[in-house]
């Protein structure tokens, strides 16, 4: 288990499920949360009921489960308040449209409404509803109104629905959820020690294309980047994030700027550097481009195939030498001698900080193995999840800006 994940040890989340096909997703995400070492109370609407029932729940969650206002097992009758105190977080997963039109306007006509008004912890919203509901004027209306009243909304995501049709309103994955409420919690202990800062991030790979089917990339996922994202955001910081072609989800709070092409992407970091803070170049930005792009798709022949290419901007570079520069930091992905080519790197581009791994120990993975390198040498923190050692790089670059800043 990450220590991300382990963060989850001995927290108690109060689930809500409403009467949605996807009661079933959320019998998964009971089972991860309590592999976690989470406590789940399940609280059920009438309808909920109907899809996964009660003894399903209290099955996978050790615990028992919550259906009425009135049950018994609650000495004082108060279920409605009892339940959230000293709860970490209140999920509602699948939320239904109905159940979020009740939020909306305050209604309290059952345990679970009457919990989302009483409740004492944040609460979070998975909806999922067919994708003429969710498009209906007064689901937007109902949303924008949770949203303002500062409740935290995962999903949905857009796809294949129960009814057979395609759209937006599927209810996210069991996993991404568990991801989303893990980091949610981890933020909450985590030191803020970016408060009041903006940060300008690139991150994943770049598409150059060569025609309108084929371009010159790379395997770079954009995990790290994201990850950075995402511990930058925890620690305070107002997060911009220029991404290029990825499936990575945008973490909670981060402004995402989406891009394909070197080109593009230096557009964006230029057009969001003004007040900048910071900026980490962790982008796989591809070194060169095709001089041409040509408008139809490139018919196979016999004949060889040559194709000039001509060199990308070096957005690092290029944003390190301005004279009001912010902080920057850029990576050495390398494939051999990492510390000499890192602090090459580093000292060519006049950057206070480089981060330095093997494309072998976290290209494309969920772990990573990373070394620091600033002025003051080398600094290697240790492997593990991404996101725990974004955590580890945000920390020492936290440090140095606070270091800078009292030498100033």
């Amino acid at each position: 288990m990450s220590q991300l994940a382990a963060s989850l040890q001995n927290r108690r989340i109060v689930l809500g499920v409403t009467g949605g096909v996807a009661a079933y997703k959320a019998a998964e995400l009971t089972r991860l949360l309590v592999k976690a070492g989470a406590a789940v109370d399940v609280v059920l609407t009438r309808s909920a009921a109907h899809f996964v029932g009660a003894a399903t729940w209290q099955a996978l969650s050790n615990r028992p489960v919550w259906t009425t206002l009135w049950d018994e097992r609650m000495g004082n009758a108060m279920a409605h308040i009892d339940l959230t105190r000293g709860a970490d977080a209140l999920l509602v997963a699948p939320a239904t449209a109905n159940f979020i039109a009740k939020l909306a306007h305050g209604l309290a006509d059952d345990l679970l409404s009457t919990l989302c008004l009483a409740r004492d912890c944040p609460l979070l919203v998975a909806p999922a509803m067919n994708r003429q509901m969710w498009e209906h004027p007064a689901t937007r209306r109902n949303i924008m109104q949770l949203k303002q009243d500062g409740v935290t909304l995962h999903g949905p995501a857009s796809g294949e629905q129960a009814c057979g049709e395609v759209g937006e309103g599927r209810m996210l994955e069991a996993q991404e959820i568990f991801d989303a409420l893990v980091a949610l919690l981890a933020a909450s202990t985590q030191p803020k020690r970016l408060v009041g800062k903006r940060v300008l991030l690139t991150a994943g790979p770049t598409f150059e294309a060569i025609d309108p089917v084929r371009g010159i990339t790379n395997s770079s996922s954009g995990k790290m980047g994201f990850a950075l994202a995402r511990a930058c955001a925890e620690a305070g910081a107002e997060v911009t994030l220029v991404a290029g072609p990825t499936a990575q989800a945008t973490p909670q709070g981060v402004k995402r700027v989406d891009v394909i092409s070197a080109l593009q992407m230096r557009d964006a970091v230029f057009a969001n550097l003004a007040k900048q803070d910071v900026f980490i170049a962790v982008a796989a930005v591809a070194d060169y481009r095709p001089a041409k792009s040509v408008d139809h798709k490139i018919k196979k022949t016999n004949a060889k195939l040559t194709i000039e290419l001509v060199p990308n901007p070096d957005i690092l570079a290029e944003v390190a030498a301005k004279k009001h520069a912010p902080f920057c930091v850029g990576f050495a992905a390398e494939s051999r001698d990492l510390a000499r080519y890192a602090e090459t790197k580093r000292k060519a581009k006049k950057l206070p900080l480089v981060v330095g791994n093997l494309v072998q120990d976290g290209l494309g993975g969920d772990d990573n193995s990373v070394t620091l390198f600033d002025a003051r040498g080398a600094h290697p923190l240790p492997p593990g999840d991404k996101l725990d050692v974004a955590r580890g790089i945000v920390e020492h670059i936290a440090g140095m800006l606070k270091k800078t800043k009292r030498s100033s």
